[in-house]
Parts: C-alpha cells; structure tokens; sequence
C-alpha cells in the first residue's frame, strides 16, 4: 500500500503553476475564502487531445481510468487507462461511438464504462460535431444526453464486452460499490418507458436530463432499482469508502442551480449537503468519508473552483482552488494522498491534474477531528520487497530528482 503514494510521488510530470485570483482573500457568503495550501506539489497528467477528465484511480492506486478526445476520426471522449508508473496509457473503449464516465472496479481486471458504439447513425453525428466545431463563433460547451448511451464493462485491455443496461435513454455516470457487488448510475429512461404528459413531452425535447434519476443495480447489471424521484438533474453517484452512503448532484428544476446530496444505499435519508445557490456539483468523498469535494460556480460560471465540505453538510465550504478557468472533476486516490481534478484554461483546452493533498489541514480547516494514525503509516503492507525498497530509494536519490521538492 506504501508503494500506491510513492508510485504517484515519482510521476515525472510537468508542474501546474496556479494562476492567483484577484481577490482572493475576500470573505464569500456561505464559503471560506482564506486561501490556504491544500494542495501543492500540482502537476500535470495527461497531455494528449483537446479534452481529457474525470480520472478516476483503481483500487490499488497503480492505475487510473480516463475519458479523454484524441481518437482520428472521432471528436468524441474515448476511454483510457494510465499506468501511474510507467505512463503509458491504453485505449479501453471501441474508438466508435461517444464514450463516458469509466470506474475501475476494485478487483482491478474489469473496467466500467458508458458507450453510444452501438449507435447506428454514429457516424452521422461526428460529420455534424465537425461542423459544428469548424464555425468560427463556437457556443459553450455542454453535455449531451444521448439516448443511446448504455453501461458496458469490460477486462482492463477492453476486451471482453459486456452490455450491462439495455434501456430506451441515457444511461451513464456508473461506479462500482467499494466490494464491487453493486453499481450505481443516472438515468432518464422513465422519460422514454412511462408515458409523458404534454408539458413534459416538450420538457423531454428540450433537456433530456430533466428526467434523471439516480439508480442502482447489481454489478451484472440486473435487480436496478430506483432511489431518486425529483424534478430536475440529479446525477454523478458516488458511493463512500465503506460502501453505506452516495454523494451526487441535484439540479434545480429550471437547471439553474445544483447542490450537492447525500444518501444511504437505498435511497433513504437524502439530504442536502451544500446550501450556495450556485451550480455546485461533480462531488467525491475523501477516503476518509469525513468531507467531500466538489465543483461550485460560487464564484462565477467563468470561474468553478474546487471546495470541500464536511458529510454532514454542518459547516461552511473551503476553498481548494484559486486559479483562473475551470477547475471540476475532482476525486482522491484509495489512500487520501493525492487529488487530481480537470483544469480547462482561457484557450479551452481541459486537462487532468494531480497534487498533493493536506487531509490534516482540511480537517482543521473544517473544524473536523484530527486523524491520529496518518494515511502514510496505514500504507504499509507485508507485500512491499527489500527490492521494490532499494529501487524507490535509488531512484529518489538519481539525477531525475535533482533540484526537486
């Protein structure tokens, strides 16, 4: 487990210098401004394409799950897998289709993954994404709900393709449970199964994602059941290290706004935890399970920064970030260690992120109890060779490292 924090210490990757917001130290409603160092040592992770986001690490924090737009042919996410140590990345999805939200489950052999390679006017839709993109006045970018996204596993080379969902709508944002027996998603298949009045028929026509829900299902894919039924997006499941709670977003009905919730496995007890007014949402627990962390444009839609706030919703946000451009997409590594997050700066261009993180200082920030046993010392495993020992220490002592904090 030690080797999980070494392995991302030697990442030998360029550092991400944070550009100061002007106005910084003053006091926000609702939120703590004081700027702080949650996070150093940033860096960095993936390079490639116009796009890349939500990273997501394995289990034993020796890989992460990624989607990212590189793929000829295709201006659609596609999904990869890093290899903390060594950097080479694999492609997992088909390369066809529009590809989103991956999750390695905790076994470490299969990866989850949501797919529109099914579509059969595909090609259709990436010859009007292209001309949509040549136009020399390009609207926001925005998500699309695809009716035709479905859930699919596969092992970690993306071989050996299971359809999990077969529903009329969207079906997406999956993650597995902590003991890989369960995944929970978002979906707005009631939208296209149940029939519609009217007013939401035209709903339907202009925001599919009025209708999603969040779901639950077995890891095969069979016994789903509801635990949402809201007016409005709610979406992003995550479960808590231990399995018992989900964190996800909830939009307001007219899309305005979103907070962030919180509620046991089976629905029950679903509780605001975030109360800012803004769209705050994309929000992951710390391994710990004592906060979490999220996206909020608090500060301004040209400005999402990254917060952090206790599970219990009692106390005031933090701030993470205080860079210019959009910062979202946040999750930790198994250990609490590392945080790694999508930056998207002036010239639109998203990238992944990965720095140190101060649990202790978050703790104190948030006025949470101190950990007596530090992450680092519950990292130590039988497993870890004399070898693997030498070979760490060689190579922090190398010329690679001169000069280096």
């Amino acid at each position: 487990m030690l080797s999980r924090f070494i392995l991302i210490s030697l990442m030998t990757l360029s550092y991400f210098v944070y550009a100061e917001n002007k106005g910084a130290d003053t006091q926000i409603n609702k939120i703590s401004d004081i700027k702080n160092t949650l996070i150093t040592n940033s860096r960095q992770i993936t390079f490639v394409g116009p796009r890349s986001g939500e990273g997501y690490f394995s289990a034993d924090g020796k890989k992460m799950v990624f989607q990212s737009e590189r793929e000829p042919g295709n201006p659609f996410y596609q999904m990869y897998l890093l290899d903390i140590a060594s950097g080479t990345t694999e492609k997992i999805s088909t390369g066809s289709g529009k590809t989103t939200c991956g999750w390695i489950h905790p076994n470490g052999k299969t990866i989850l993954w949501s797919s529109t390679h099914l579509d059969k006017d595909f090609k259709k839709k990436v010859k009007a994404e292209y001309l949509e993109r040549e136009k020399p006045v390009k609207g926001k970018y925005a998500w699309s709900f695809d009716d035709k996204f479905e859930i699919f596993s596969s092992d970690i080379h993306g071989k050996h393709i299971k359809q999990l969902t077969k529903s009329p709508g969207y079906d997406a944002e999956g993650s597995y449970s902590p003991d890989g027996k369960s995944i929970a998603f978002a979906s707005n298949r009631n939208a296209y199964t149940k029939k519609l009045s009217e007013d939401d028929q035209k709903k339907l026509a202009q925001d599919a994602s009025y209708f999603m829900e969040i779901y639950i299902m077995n890891a095969d894919g069979t016994n789903v059941r509801q635990l949402t039924d809201a007016n409005g997006y709610d979406g992003g499941p995550f479960f808590s290290a231990d399995g018992k709670k989900i964190t996800w977003r909830r939009f307001s009905a007219d899309g305005m706004k979103a907070e962030i919730y919180t509620m046991n496995i089976d629905g029950t007890e679903q509780k605001a935890i975030t109360h800012l007014s803004a769209m705050s949402w994309a929000p992951f627990f710390h391994p710990s399970g004592d906060y979490i962390i999220f996206a909020s444009s608090i500060l301004g839609f040209a400005n999402f920064e990254l917060f952090i706030v206790d599970s219990e919703g009692k106390r005031n946000p933090v701030r993470v970030t205080f860079s210019e451009g959009f910062d979202g997409l946040a999750s930790f590594s198994p250990d609490g260690e590392t945080v790694t997050w999508s930056h998207k700066n002036e010239k639109g261009e998203s990238q992944i992120y990965a720095a140190k993180w101060d649990d202790q200082q978050a703790r104190t920030l948030l006025g949470l109890p101190a950990v007596k046993n530090s992450s680092k010392l519950n990292m130590l495993s039988s497993d870890i060779k004399i070898e693997d020992t030498k070979a760490i220490v060689s190579y922090l002592a190398s010329e690679d490292f001169k000069g280096r904090q």
